[in-house]
């Protein structure tokens, strides 16, 4: 049998695979060059880059729970200046699809952003970050309404003229409904989904672990959950889907497959076997060989309901 093909393509943007990287999970890429060859992955989005620079939350701000991990890193980075001026030429030379993560406090910075990131040649691509769980203002806010939901893509897609992914909150009643309105104002695609909000006390000392109290959970605790909304929302949009969320190996990553995912993001996994990412992808390929199916894009949606 012929080898699989594991082309996909998201919105016009073709990646020689669907295996990616989530934002905050994989730095810049370069930090796992000694691990893998990052240019064997069909796409990475790099950390989440804010107009100005920021420290993030005050420590400490990432907690171990089962089956999982909380964060409230809360968005550090150096400002999207300094990733133009001083990372870009660093990873520009990858021959995979660079995603940058971005998010803001308020629409304008988002748009600031997002015109900033136009004018990468080697960056064919945003994921917008409407759902960040871990900071006090913006991110998730945006991603908890319809309204401001639409109102922030809307004003992106005004100003950014290449491929547009939005991220999408688990944290909120109806990820359909949001998924239709951001799909409405130009989203190329959607990614789903990101973290849930939740707390870790310390029984001895009877306080939060986290400073911020709340942060954000990942790990496979959520991956029921992001299946769910990955399967539900595929039934309500007609744009694709990056599938994230708990996805720790090939089976995993062949689950949002088959509940309507074209691609998916790896991301607490990277934190406990840096080569899970192409790990991931020599299974996926085992099992496409296995079952002679000769294009991983025949998974999409594939899950046979009774």
């Amino acid at each position: 049998m012929a080898k699989a093909d594991l082309t996909v393509n998201i919105g016009g943007l073709e990646l020689k695979n669907p295996v990616m990287t989530a934002s905050g999970t994989f730095g810049y890429g370069h930090e796992f060059d000694d691990f893998i060859d990052v240019n064997a992955l069909g796409g990475i989005v790099v950390k989440g880059t804010t107009l100005e620079h920021r420290e993030g939350n005050n420590y400490p701000r990432m907690a171990e729970t089962p089956a999982g991990m909380l964060n409230s890193v809360g968005l550090q980075n150096r400002g999207a200046a300094y990733f133009a001026e001083h990372i870009y030429p660093k990873i520009r030379h990858y021959a995979t699809r660079i995603f940058v993560n971005v998010s803001g406090s308020r629409i304008e910075d988002y748009v600031k952003v997002a015109e900033m990131m136009n004018d990468l040649e080697d960056i064919p691509g945003i994921e917008l970050n409407i759902s960040c769980p871990n900071v006090k203002e913006g991110g998730m806010a945006f991603g908890t309404s319809c309204p401001s939901a639409r109102e922030v893509t809307k004003a992106v897609r005004e100003v950014y003229h290449k491929h547009l992914m939005v991220k999408l909150s688990p944290n909120v009643t109806s990820i359909v409904e949001i998924a239709k309105a951001v799909e409405g104002e130009g989203a190329d695609s959607l990614s789903l989904i990101n973290t849930l909000l939740g707390i870790a006390i310390n029984a001895e000392t009877r306080r939060p672990v986290l400073s911020t109290i709340t942060g954000g959970l990942s790990g496979p605790a959520i991956k029921p959950i992001a299946l769910r909304m990955v399967w539900q929302v595929s039934k309500g949009v007609k744009i694709p889907i990056i599938g994230m969320g708990g996805i720790m190996n090939a089976t995993d990553a062949i689950e949002f497959f088959l509940a309507g995912a074209t691609a998916v993001q790896v991301g607490t996994a990277n934190f406990i076997d840096p080569a899970v990412t192409v790990k991931i992808l020599d299974g996926i390929a085992e099992y496409l060989n296995r079952h002679n199916i000769h294009s991983v894009r025949d998974l999409t949606g594939a899950m046979e309901c009774c």
